[in-house]
């Protein structure tokens, strides 16, 4: 199966919408966020692997307790997905924290200070 196949792009979406779901309704770790989302997921394609982008609305600081509890509640995370998806091999989750919004907010503020300068 090569990465960009259709068949691993319809596993990413079905990963990342199951994911989704397990992060806004089942865990009930307080150190994540209310305000967290998946914003990608890559699964190699031997299935082995997932790489998990994780957007947290907040600072630093609650960014960092989000992925820290969502590192430990890996092993729930990983059963729920065996459970909802039926795929030969459950991948290994690896959460990685996704601060693009973040850059695109503090772009869209540089701009809008120059728009305004210029007026």
């Amino acid at each position: 199966m090569r990465k960009n196949s259709i068949k691993n792009t319809r596993i990413n979406s079905e990963v990342m919408r199951d994911l989704s779901n397990i992060i806004r309704g089942e865990i009930k770790d307080p150190r994540i966020a209310p305000l967290t989302c998946v914003t990608g997921v890559e699964v190699a394609p031997d299935l082995k692997t997932c790489k998990a982008y994780i957007s947290v609305l907040g600072d630093e600081e609650v960014r960092e307790k989000t992925m820290e509890g969502l590192r430990s509640a890996e092993g729930f995370i990983r059963r729920q997905l065996a459970s909802d998806l039926n795929l030969r091999n459950t991948p290994q989750i690896t959460f990685i924290a996704d601060t693009s919004t973040e850059y695109g907010m503090r772009m869209d503020g540089i701009i809008n200070e120059i728009c305004e300068d210029t007026q």
